[in-house]
């Protein structure tokens, strides 16, 4: 992979500046071609094994729940190189946002998402307040040529409401920001194969804080 082209001090300030003024930003274009090139052909290579039923709740409230969400997922690791490049410069956005925003943002976590034709993920949050510490939501879409009638538009609502303040097409290369607990969201049906990489900055969790 050639010489990534990173994410200008101007356009940091931007995603700071919408964060906090209405708590969500939609970038048509973030990440360099060349990553989100090669994040969208290693999706694309990955084999149906490789993928996961996503379902809902963590740990002992882990459920499959065909009404709710029907995506499939795979979490990005550090031993692939070019998850690592993707995460490395996720580690950058973290130090960025937190020098702007004093967030305090510890690490992230993320995963590839598979929603095949059919699939969707009905209305939900990705945090609930004092339960999580996912504190900020990113999305990058890896949809070559996707079209309105496609579906599997994401659909940001009003915190609070049903009224939908948002709706995002899966562009390729578009990248989506919001507060975790503040923001209910939903994907539509989609009717064509949709990939994206969902992902979560955290803060630190003090049960799993090393003593000191």
């Amino acid at each position: 992979m050639k010489a990534l082209v990173h994410p200008t001090e101007a356009t940091y300030d931007h995603i700071a500046d919408a964060i906090a003024d209405k708590g969500y930003c939609v970038l048509p274009q973030l990440l360099p071609a060349n990553l989100n090139n090669a994040l969208q052909q290693r999706v694309m290579n990955l084999d149906d094994e490789d993928f996961r039923r996503a379902g809902i709740g963590r740990e002992q409230d882990f459920q499959l729940n065909n009404a709710i969400r029907r995506d499939e997922t795979r979490w990005l690791t550090l031993d692939n190189k070019i998850d690592k490049t993707y995460l490395d410069q996720m580690a950058e956005f973290r130090l960025a946002i937190n020098r702007r925003l004093f967030m305090g943002l510890f690490d992230y976590e993320a995963h590839y998402a598979h929603y095949a034709p059919g699939a969707f993920y009905k209305k939900h949050v990705d945090a609930f307040k004092g339960e999580s510490n996912r504190v900020l939501t990113t999305v990058l879409y890896l949809n070559p040529e996707w079209r309105e009638e496609d579906g599997g538009q994401l659909l940001i609502y009003a915190p609070g409401s049903d009224a939908v303040i948002e709706t995002v097409n899966p562009n390729f290369g578009c990248f989506v920001i919001f507060l975790s607990e503040q923001f209910p969201h939903e994907v539509a049906k989609s009717y064509r194969d949709r990939y994206s990489i969902a992902g979560w900055f955290r803060l630190l969790d003090p049960l799993q804080a090393p003593l000191i």
